[in-house]
């Protein structure tokens, strides 16, 4: 039996494993993560006035977003390949900076955790690769799970998760 401080990932000798999911019963399943890219104002302004030598950053982190989720495993050793349904990453200049919020959907045997927060991480690296050029100390943080459902452990929100913008 199984309590619920065991690891998923880790062998009995302490060895990582991908996880058997087998057993378990394909369900709807959905995740909401979201990041935040901290900005000097002069850089938001640039960001909001589409005026950065790369381009439009807030179009381009939403395609980098949507285009991480597809390479999750690839990218996550021991993460599931999943059948994705649905995406959506939104990535906005807010007040400080730029935030990232990605929503994720599949019918599948395992959770969309991971996809959701690959998103928002890649998105968010994205910003500040195309602003390094006039800020180098912009800040990647609050990467983070706020929410998911589905699954044998159902739904799950993040106690205040939705603050930014």
């Amino acid at each position: 039996m199984r309590t619920s401080v065991e690891l998923t990932h880790v062998g009995r000798r302490g060895e990582a494993r991908m996880v058997d999911v087998s057993g378990k019963s394909e369900t709807d399943r959905r995740a909401l993560a979201e990041g935040f890219v901290r900005l000097s104002a002069a850089t938001l302004r640039l960001v909001r006035a589409d005026r950065l030598k790369k381009g439009d950053v807030l179009a381009t982190a939403r395609l980098a977003g949507i285009g991480a989720v597809k390479r999750t495993a690839d990218l996550i050793p021991l993460c599931h390949p999943l059948r994705v349904d649905g995406v959506t990453v939104d990535v906005a200049a807010v007040r400080g900076g730029v935030r990232v919020r990605a929503d994720v959907r599949a019918h599948d045997r395992t959770g969309v955790e991971m996809e959701a927060l690959t998103a928002v991480a890649v998105a968010c690296l994205t910003v500040y690769d195309m602003v390094k050029a006039v800020e180098r100390g912009a800040v990647v943080e609050h990467v983070r799970l706020l929410e998911k459902d589905g699954g044998r452990s159902g739904r799950w929100r993040r106690a205040g998760g939705r603050r930014r913008g």
